[in-house]
């Protein structure tokens, strides 16, 4: 059975204390659950249920919704700051690979350049009189 335990992830909550409830405690109910409705839980409040602890479905669809949002809250924060520095990455490492080849393209478009240009001067002045005057 041992070769099942594994250690969990580390973003897995895990159970960090034990709480023994005295035995009334489990077994009692509220008196009377419609003359005590729950207060509004405040999301930065809000702690895990007891197991004995029943919930309406009312109640467990609003804190789904409260978690949701909390945890959407927790995404938003750092997914822009993230994403930023990995495409900021991403297109550093994109740059740096193209920079050889665009240096080598411009190269040799100036090369043909520096030759069409040369080829135009010689063959506009091949059949002008030299200079030294004969």
């Amino acid at each position: 059975m041992a070769s099942t335990l594994r250690t969990p992830p580390r973003f897995v909550p895990t159970l960090t204390t034990v709480l023994d409830l005295p035995a009334e405690a489990v077994g009692t109910e509220p008196a009377s659950p419609a003359a005590a409705p729950a207060p509004p839980v405040d999301p930065a409040e809000a702690v895990a249920l007891p197991p004995a602890e029943q919930r309406s479905e009312a109640e467990i669809v609003r804190l789904e919704e409260q978690l949701l949002h909390r945890v959407l809250q927790r995404v938003d924060l750092s997914l822009e700051e993230r994403l930023s520095d990995t495409v900021s990455a991403a297109v550093q490492q994109q740059l740096d690979a193209m920079v050889p080849r665009l240096r080598e393209e411009i190269e040799a478009v100036l090369r043909a350049l520096v030759i069409e240009a040369m080829a135009a001067e010689l063959s506009e002045n091949t059949g002008s009189t030299p200079a030294s005057g004969a």
